[in-house]
C-alpha cells in the first residue's frame, strides 16, 4: 500500500512539474504531411515584436456549407496560431454579420460580400457573407479579403486556395499596420506620356507601405531607394540614365519594368497602328538576360471591347466583342508571386525571350495561352478584325511569356566600357550583388482608368464591361514584396494544403458498410477493453 502511494505522489509530481514546464516553455509538433498549421518565420518575427495589441473582427461566422466551414476553421486555427506567438497582443473574435446595417458598414469600409446559395427544405435560399475581417491597431483599422485566388478554378479548389493564403492576407495587413522601417521606391515618370491619374490607383496603394519618390529628371538620386519602377515609358532613356540603372542594378537594386514592345496610337475610329518603340534598353536587357520583341501576341483568350456591329433603326448596335490584342492572362509560372493568382488582364503585351546571361536565373511568371499568334510590327490593326470568327489552327504559336523574373548576379553592360581616364571609373561597379528584376511587356498593366463621371480613378485591371477586377493589383503588389523583401512575408504564399476529396463512387457502393464500422467498431473496442481490464483486476487479486 505504501509503495503504490509512492508511485502515486511521483506521478502527480511528475504531471505537476509537466504542466509547470509548459507554462514558460512553447512547444507545437505539426505533424500534418504539408505543415499546415506552421506558419512562417517572418510571420512569427512580425508577431513577436508588436508593440500594441492587435484587434481582428473576423465577419465569416454562422452555419456553412463545408467548403466555408473549413475556411472558417483555417481562420480559427491561424489565428490560434498568431495569439501563441503575439500572446496578449492579439485579440480576435468572429462575428456573424446579419444586421443589414453592419452589413452596408462593412461594404463601406472595402469587404467584399459574397452571395451563398443552398437548398433548404427543397427550397433554394440566397444569403449575403463577408469572407474577411477588419484589422485594427493604433487607432487604424484595415479590411483583408480572405475570400482569393483563381476565379477560373472550380469552387472547391478556389476556397482551397483561400486556405493556403489565410496567414499571408492576414500577416500582410498587421505589416501594412505596423510598419516602421519602410523601403524606398522610386517611381520614373520622366519617360512617360502617361497622366497622373491613371497612376493614382497604384501610387495610393503603395504609400500605405512603402515611401515614394518621383525623381523623374534627376537620375543621380535614382540609387537612394531599394527599388525602381519604370511605368510605361513610351521616350528613348539617355545613355547616362542608362548608366544610372546599371549602376543602381550592380549595387543591388531592384528593378520592376513594365514597357511595351510595340507602341500603339489611335489613328481612327477604324482601327490603332502599332509600330516599333525604341527605348534604349535593349541592350541592358539584353545583358542582364532578355529581350522584349518589336510584336504583338494575339490571344483567344482574351477580354471583350464594346463594337459597333450595325445599326437598328437609325441607332448603333453596340456589342461585346473578343478583342485578341487584350489577352487574360491565367496561365502562371512557379513562383509565390504568381502562387493561386487570378487572371491578370493585359492590353496589347509583347513576348519575351530569355537569352544566355552568366549566374542568372529566369522565371516566367505571366504566360498565355497555348492559342497566340504574333504579329510584327509596324501593322495596322483593324477594329473589324473582332466581327471575325478566328480559325484556332492560325493560333499555334504556343504559350508565350510576358512577364519574367531575373535573378542573381548581373554583369555590368559597361565592363570593358570605360576609359581609364572616365571620372565615372573610381565608382564604377561590374558584378552586381545579389538583386532581382522584373520585366513585363505590357506597359497598361499598371494604368488604371477613369470614371469620369464621379471624375475618380478606377481599380487597376478594371474591366468596364465586365464590371470585374482582374488581379492587376495583386500582382504588382506581390511582385513589389518579392523584389523588397524575399524572404519576408512572401513566402507564406508558398502554403500548400491538399485537397483529399473521398471516392464519390465508393462512397456510394460502400455507404451501409462504413457506417456499420464506424457505429459497431468503436463499442467493440470499448468491450475489449473492458474485458481485458476485468482480466488484469483478476489477475492482480487472485495472486
Amino acid at each position: 500500500m505504501k509503495q503504490q502511494l509512492i508511485k502515486i505522489s511521483v506521478l502527480v509530481a511528475i504531471l505537476i512539474g509537466i504542466n509547470l514546464l509548459a507554462s514558460f516553455v512553447f512547444l507545437r509538433w505539426d505533424l500534418t504531411q504539408e505543415k499546415r498549421y506552421t506558419i512562417s518565420d517572418a510571420t512569427k518575427n512580425l508577431l513577436q515584436n508588436l508593440d500594441e495589441q492587435i484587434v481582428i473582427n473576423v465577419y465569416l461566422s454562422g452555419d456553412f456549407p463545408p467548403g466555408f466551414e473549413r475556411l472558417e476553421r483555417a481562420i480559427k486555427e491561424t489565428l490560434e496560431s498568431f495569439a501563441d506567438y503575439g500572446g496578449s497582443n492579439i485579440a480576435y473574435r468572429f462575428i456573424e454579420p446579419n444586421d443589414p446595417k453592419l452589413q452596408e458598414e462593412l461594404t463601406q469600409k472595402g469587404l467584399i460580400p459574397t452571395n451563398l446559395f443552398a437548398n433548404e427544405d427543397g427550397k433554394r435560399t440566397e444569403r449575403l457573407i463577408f469572407p474577411g475581417a477588419l484589422i485594427f491597431y493604433g487607432g487604424k483599422e484595415y479590411p483583408v479579403q480572405l475570400l482569393k485566388g483563381n476565379q477560373a478554378s472550380g469552387p472547391e479548389e478556389r476556397l482551397n486556395q483561400s486556405y493556403e493564403g489565410v496567414e499571408f492576407e492576414l500577416a500582410s495587413t498587421i505589416r501594412r499596420l505596423t510598419l516602421k522601417d519602410r523601403k524606398k521606391i522610386g517611381f520614373l515618370v520622366g519617360h512617360t506620356k502617361v497622366p497622373p491619374p491613371r497612376f493614382s490607383d497604384l501610387l495610393a496603394t503603395l504609400q500605405q507601405n512603402y515611401d515614394l519618390y518621383f525623381d523623374a529628371q534627376n537620375p543621380d538620386s535614382w540609387d537612394k531607394g531599394d527599388l525602381l519602377i519604370i511605368p510605361k515609358p513610351d521616350s528613348p532613356f539617355s545613355e547616362e540614365e542608362k548608366y544610372k540603372l546599371d549602376q543602381f542594378v550592380m549595387r543591388g537594386g531592384k528593378l520592376l519594368i513594365f514597357a511595351d514592345g510595340a507602341q500603339v496610337d489611335s489613328v481612327s475610329l477604324e482601327g490603332t497602328f502599332a509600330q516599333p518603340l525604341s527605348l534604349n534598353l535593349d541592350d541592358l536587357l539584353f545583358k542582364y538576360g532578355c529581350r522584349i520583341n518589336p510584336n504583338l501576341i494575339k490571344d483567344l483568350s482574351c477580354a471583350m471591347i464594346p463594337l459597333n456591329v450595325g445599326n437598328m433603326g437609325d441607332k448603333p448596335q453596340i456589342q461585346p466583342m473578343p478583342w485578341r490584342f487584350f489577352p487574360l492572362i491565367n496561365n502562371f509560372g512557379a513562383n509565390p508571386i504568381v502562387r493561386n493568382l487570378d487572371a491578370v488582364y493585359s492590353r496589347f503585351p509583347s513576348t519575351i525571350d530569355t537569352v544566355m546571361a552568366p549566374n542568372v536565373v529566369k522565371t516566367p511568371l505571366l504566360l498565355t495561352s497555348q492559342y497566340t499568334k504574333t504579329l510584327k510590327v509596324p501593322a495596322l490593326i483593324a477594329y473589324n478584325e473582332a466581327r471575325q470568327q478566328p480559325d484556332p489552327r492560325e493560333y499555334n504559336n504556343g504559350v508565350k511569356t510576358i512577364g519574367l523574373l531575373l535573378e542573381g548576379t548581373f554583369s555590368s553592360l559597361y565592363n570593358n566600357r570605360l576609359l581609364p581616364t572616365d571620372p565615372r571609373m573610381s565608382s564604377f561597379v561590374g558584378q552586381s550583388k545579389p538583386s532581382k528584376i522584373i520585366v513585363v511587356s505590357d506597359g497598361d498593366m499598371i494604368v488604371n482608368d477613369i470614371d469620369y463621371t464621379r471624375n475618380a480613378p478606377l481599380p487597376m485591371g478594371y474591366d468596364r464591361l465586365t464590371r470585374y477586377t482582374y488581379a492587376n493589383k495583386d500582382f504588382v503588389l506581390y511582385a513589389i514584396d518579392y523584389l523588397v523583401d524575399p524572404k519576408g512575408l512572401i513566402t507564406a504564399r508558398n502554403k500548400q494544403v491538399m485537397l483529399r476529396p473521398l471516392d464519390k463512387i465508393r462512397l456510394k457502393e460502400e455507404r451501409t458498410q462504413w457506417q456499420l464500422i464506424n457505429l459497431i467498431a468503436p463499442l467493440a473496442l470499448i468491450g475489449l477493453l473492458g474485458l481485458g481490464f476485468q482480466w488484469w483486476r483478476k489477475s492482480q487479486f487472485a495472486k
